[in-house]
């Protein structure tokens, strides 16, 4: 029987529902994959991209706290995390981009 991804530590039941609607559906998959495969798998599927979670997403597989990354290792989590938006994400038009900062149409989902 697969485990729930609830069952990580840091992962919670919003994180399990979120996965399991890219196909992440346990903890299994989730571990895997690993935490950049399944993190694209949630950009490309529309999900705003949030450091906090992709790197509380690395802490869990790794059985640590989720606020036990800092320094060095924030920072290479950061440049992975940045790499992942820009491959990852599709780039919103300008148009969007304008209408948006004047607050006539609502962000797109995956933007960040």
């Amino acid at each position: 029987m697969p485990t729930p991804i609830s069952t990580i530590r840091n992962l919670g039941p919003a994180m399990e529902a979120a996965f399991a609607k890219v196909g992440i559906a346990s903890a299994e998959d989730l571990r895997s994959l690993g935490t950049d495969a399944a993190y694209a798998r949630l950009l490309q599927n529309g999900h705003r991209p949030h450091f906090i979670a992709y790197y509380v997403i690395e802490m869990g597989l790794q059985g640590r706290p989720w606020n036990d990354c800092k320094g060095a290792e924030k920072a290479r989590l950061r440049e992975r995390f940045d790499a992942l938006k820009a491959t990852h994400m599709t780039p919103r038009s300008e148009f969007d981009a304008a209408l948006d900062a004047l607050g006539v149409i609502p962000a797109r989902t995956g933007q960040a």
